[in-house]
C-alpha cells in the first residue's frame, strides 16, 4: 500500500509526485479538510521534502501546467 498525495481538479484527482499505479487498480482516496492554493508556493515543500530553488521552480511550473488544459486530454 502507498500513500499518494493529490488534488482534485473538478473532474479528476490528480497526483502531486509520479505514482506507480495499473490500470484499474483499485484505491481508498480520504479527502483532506485542506484546499490546494491555485499558484503554488514555497510552503509545498513539506510535500516534496527539501528542494533545490531550481528544482522547486521546475515542479511549481509543472504543476500550473497542469492546472491549463482546456480539452479532455491529457
Amino acid at each position: 500500500m502507498q500513500a499518494v498525495r493529490a488534488y482534485y481538479d473538478g473532474r479528476a484527482f490528480v497526483p502531486i509526485t509520479p505514482v506507480k499505479i495499473m490500470t484499474n487498480q483499485s484505491a481508498i482516496i480520504t479527502i483532506l479538510d485542506e484546499e490546494k492554493k491555485s499558484t503554488p508556493s514555497k510552503s509545498n515543500d513539506k510535500f516534496f521534502g527539501i528542494l533545490s530553488d531550481e528544482d522547486y521552480h521546475d515542479i511549481s511550473e509543472a504543476l500550473l501546467e497542469t492546472q491549463r488544459t482546456d480539452s479532455d486530454e491529457w
